[in-house]
Formats: structure tokens, sequence, C-alpha cells
């Protein structure tokens, strides 16, 4: 029996329209990084932040409808919504995809969250497409979410400067079974679970909940614990892994890397994206650095995707890789070829 294909259909963004600058970081860690250290080493000129009504599952709603609009997918078209949203949402507890579900009218779908941090969207992309190609009854699946993990953020906490660069948004991307486009090839997964409790909220869950004397604390309480293991467990084994996802998923693609013709890479210091690229043989012209955005978790390659496309980086027939990684700690990279098959 012939295997099925899976193409992607589109896709869908929602961004705010608030927005913090380089200055104003600096200006939240009381001049500790400089509106120039902000800019040239973490890479954020400016970054989304949230508005009044921009929570995580509304975010998601407004990607989901973008997504609708943007590929004319009928609602009641999509069999199943896998949502990556953070779990930083409006009420704890909620499933966000059976919210999104009901809000765009998706009435033929079931829903399910998804959630790997920041790898959320690369992971839930290869659970759609082997989905896809393992039940007959399942042909369209719609891969959305929402994210503002910023609002946790200590800008006094030094060893949290690496996630100066959360921003807040929201992405979709619908996939279908045998679409004739824009086929979802090979995706390689890499975890080191070593590192699972290392990077989290402090302060209201199970083992620490919150009280009338850590309440203030709590509303800003994501830490790095044993940040001496981390760092160097990190520079040890994150870069081999990230490349050992993308020369699998191109392996299994019967590509190499001089095929990749654009990278969809998530916001990271401006170093590692420079060194990424020379060792993939890649240009600035083949990606786009999300200087202007930052960070917004597993949101980030659906908003680089779309960007490229809308000013032609990616065409018909271009070789894309998504990469992404995820604090716990995941890696994973997927390849697709754009256009017609």
């Amino acid at each position: 029996m012939k295997i099925p294909t899976v193409g992607i259909v589109g896709t869908g963004i929602y961004l705010p329209n608030n927005y913090i600058t380089a200055k104003e970081i600096s200006a939240e860690t009381n001049g500790v990084w400089a509106e120039e250290k902000v800019i040239e080493k973490l890479g954020i000129i400016k970054k989304t932040i949230p508005g009044k009504t921009d929570g995580t599952q509304e975010m998601g709603v407004k990607a989901a409808l973008n997504a609708l609009k943007n590929t004319n997918v009928k609602p009641d078209d999509i069999d199943v919504i896998l949502c990556v949203g953070e779990e930083w949402k409006e009420y704890p507890l909620t499933t966000s995809a059976l919210y999104i579900q009901n809000k765009i009218k998706a009435i033929n779908a079931w829903g399910i969250d998804l959630t790997n941090r920041c790898c959320a969207t690369v992971s839930a992309m290869k659970i759609a497409k082997d989905m896809l190609i393992a039940d007959e009854n399942i042909n369209t699946i719609m891969i959305v979410g929402g994210y503002r993990n910023g609002d946790l953020i200590d800008y006094q906490d030094d060893d949290l400067s690496l996630m100066f660069n959360l921003g807040c948004g929201g992405a979709a991307i619908i996939l279908k079974k045998n679409y004739k486009q824009n086929q979802l090839l090979g995706c390689h997964i890499i975890s080191e679970s070593s590192l699972s409790r290392t990077a989290r909220v402090e302060i209201g869950g199970i083992t620490n909940p919150i009280t009338h004397d850590n309440l203030e604390k709590s509303k800003k309480s994501f830490k790095f614990v044993e940040t001496k293991k981390v760092k160097d467990k990190l520079e040890e084994i994150s870069m081999k892994n990230w490349f050992m996802c993308i020369d699998k998923a191109l392996e299994m693609s019967y590509y190499s890397r001089k095929d990749i013709d654009y990278l969809a890479i998530p916001h990271i210091k401006r170093s590692k994206h420079k060194e990424i690229l020379v060792k993939l043989g890649l240009t600035e012209e083949q990606t786009i650095y999300l200087e202007n955005y930052g960070h917004i978790g597993q949101v980030d390659q659906i908003l680089s995707l779309e960007k490229a496309l809308e000013v032609h980086k990616v065409k018909d027939g271009s070789v894309v890789c998504m990469l992404a990684a995820g604090i716990g700690y995941v890696w994973a990279a997927n390849i697709i070829k754009w256009g017609k098959y």
C-alpha cells in the first residue's frame, strides 16, 4: 500500500501591537545590560509584549482564524487540533485545544494539548504527520498555540539573561494528507532528561505553593537552578544535538546540508545564530533573525516561515529546515520541500 504524503496547507500568525525596546529592557535591568549589549549580544532590537486581551489561549484563537483566512480551509474540515500553547494561560487546567476548537467552530474536530516548551511546534508536526499517515479517518490537522512566558521573567536576575528575549504571540499551521504542495519530510528529536527540572517556575506548583508571604515573588519566579551544571552540559551537547537533528532529518528526506535553502531558526543570541549559519554554509539571506520580535517560543518557526514567504526567501522548490530547542532539554529539526510536487 502506498504511504500517504503530508503537506502544509498554510500558516497563520497573531502578534500584539505592543513592544518593549532594547533601551527599555536595559532600564529594567537597572543598566546592568546596556542598550548596546541587549542589541548586539542578546540580539534584541525590540520584542512583542502582550496587551490586556492577549491571553495565551486568545492569541491561539486569533492565529487559528488567521490561518483559516489565509488557506480558505473550512473549520468543519479540521479533524484534529493539536494545541502547542503554553501552560502559562488564562485559566490553569483548561484544555486550550478545546477552547480554540469552540472559538473557531471546528465542530467535527477533537483536540489535545501538547507541551514540549519551545520545541512543541516541530514536535507536534512530527506527531501530526504520523497521525495523518496512520489513521485513515484523519485528513486535516491544525497545530496552534499562543505564548507569553515572558511575563514570568525577572530582569533583575542576571542568570536569566538568555531569557530576556522572551516575546509574545500566537501561530498556527495546517497539515493535510496527500496535499500536493509543501511536503513535510523527515524530522528528528533528541532530549536530555537529566536537565528536566533545571529551568522552572519555582512558586505555584505542588512543591512550593503560593502563600501570603511569597505572593509577590511568585509573579516573577521563573528560575534556572544548578546553573553551572546546566551551562557546562549545554556547552557540551547543545550544538552537537542540534546538528545531529538537522543531519538526521536531512538523511530521512534524502537531502544533505548543501540542499538547505532556508533555515527557520528560533531567536537565540546573535553569536550562536551566526555560528549555526557558518557551520551549515548558509548566508544571512537564507534565514531571518528575529531581532524585531524576540523569542516567542514555539511560535518562532511558523513566524520565520511566514515572513520568509512574504519576502520570497522561500519559494517553489525551496528546501526548508525548521530548527527548535526547548528547556527540559529537547532539540528538534524537520525538513519541508516547499512548492508543488
